[in-house]
């Protein structure tokens, strides 16, 4: 019998042409190429290059023979931790009745789209999993336009324009920053505007908050500030803590949208049950903070701005148009100026672009195509990642304690980041 005129084999329509996440493949596609024995430098998976903080680890040691089902929203103790994170962190006056903890904030993401029946509204561009959620679930989105010469950054005028035509229609609008894929983020002044189109429409927003410990400067602020009655704060443990392998994420709802929590909950309880007790007592430790967790976030905001500063210059210097980065581990460069001499070889895609650039110089990106874009826009995201995280953080707090990073450092502490634009400029002059 034909596979595909067998009904046993009917996949959802909704999920059949997806392709599997995007950052996820570029990793498993890196480390098979690794396996053959290729030197890939891997700058496709925004995973935190920083090992999980001491104090943390130990935590979830002492912990590891926790092995009872805990309550469906979490760890009474880890949401009053969170609780009294964002309090201290936001100025705000959250209790831990408002804090729901889950398997990683993608899936927490998955159930809010399952549980409020409204569009997903997503600024251009995008983390890779926003939109094809949507789609499983049978959500529509709409992308809103943002410009480079914003900082690829959502305006209150072109979030109005896409909302007034139907003012009462029920939305959620997913905000990310420091964003993932630019590492630009807002200004207070942008946030509040933001905040007031919002306001207006009743929106649900999402602030995805992942990247806002990793501000370079420590100064993240969030949009709860300013629409602390819509708005529900996304964190967790994977990009601040090193942490992106234990699965922990957390919303943080206003009272306002405790029924919209409740009904996260249900679909929870139908599920996952609840998040891995080991993980939950030992996130404590991490959202307690403490000096060695601020002494631990100083030196990784050091060093990534650094590197994220190194990266932007070498990439403007090679002909790319890239916004220079305030937060998280990435950069967004365009690399539209080489678009001639990239035709005559007949990469013309994104896609194709960052497959020629893998082959020719082992060096893995993610094409403009998976965070929105049309397939001949030929940018790409690059997450610089790629170095040891441990060995950066010692030199930051001890050679380098006293000093100002600069290149000496990035050469010392990131070579195959440094090897990686050695590499891209070569293959780009070689066109």
């Amino acid at each position: 019998m034909n596979i595909h005129t067998d009904h046993r084999y009917a996949i959802n329509l909704n999920v059949r042409g997806i392709q599997p996440s995007a950052t996820l493949r570029i990793n498993e596609l890196s480390n098979q190429l690794r396996s053959e024995g290729k030197d890939i430098i891997k700058l496709g998976l925004g995973q935190s290059p920083f090992p999980v903080p001491d104090r943390v680890v130990a935590a979830l040691q002492e912990h590891a023979h926790e092995k009872d089902y805990l309550p469906v929203k979490g760890l009474k103790g880890l949401r009053e931790a969170i609780a009294g994170y964002i309090n201290r962190s936001e100025r705000m006056r959250c209790t831990w009745e408002d804090v729901l903890i889950g398997p990683g904030s993608k899936e927490l993401l998955f159930m809010l789209q399952l549980a409020y029946y409204g569009d997903l509204l997503i600024p251009r561009p995008s983390w890779v999993s926003y939109a094809p959620q949507a789609r499983i679930i049978g959500r529509s989105v709409h992308w809103l336009p943002t410009h480079a010469e914003n900082n690829w950054q959502l305006t209150a005028e072109e979030l109005d324009i896409i909302c007034r035509d139907d003012p009462s229609r029920p939305r959620i609008l997913i905000l990310n920053y420091p964003s993932n894929p630019t590492g630009c983020t807002y200004t207070d002044d942008q946030l509040l505007a933001i905040a007031n189109v919002a306001r207006k429409y009743k929106l649900i927003l999402l602030s995805d908050e992942i990247y806002g410990e990793v501000h370079f400067e420590g100064k993240h602020k969030s949009i709860a500030r300013y629409y602390p009655e819509g708005t529900i704060i996304s964190t967790g443990l994977s990009k601040w803590a090193g942490a992106g392998g234990w699965r922990l994420g957390t919303f943080i709802f206003p009272p306002e949208l405790r029924p919209l929590q409740d009904a996260m909950a249900i679909i929870a309880s139908e599920t996952y049950t609840a998040t891995s007790a080991p993980i939950q007592h030992a996130a404590i430790a991490a959202f307690n903070g403490g000096d060695d967790i601020e002494e631990y976030l100083n030196q990784s905001r050091r060093v990534l701005k650094v590197v994220g500063e190194y990266m932007h210059r070498r990439l403007s210097d090679m002909g790319a148009v890239v916004q220079k980065p305030e937060g998280a581990f990435y950069l967004f460069p365009d690399f539209s100026g080489f678009r001639e001499k990239l035709a005559k070889k007949d990469i013309k895609t994104s896609q194709a672009f960052c497959q020629a650039l893998l082959e020719n110089t082992g060096v893995a990106i993610l094409p403009a195509s998976d965070f929105g874009f049309v397939p001949d826009h030929l940018g790409a995201r690059l997450a610089f990642v790629d170095f040891d995280g441990a060995e950066s953080l010692r030199l930051a707090g001890g050679d380098y304690a006293d000093r100002e990073l600069g290149d000496d450092f990035v050469k010392q502490a990131c070579p195959r980041l440094v090897a990686a634009m050695d590499k891209m400029e070569q293959w780009l002059n070689s066109l």
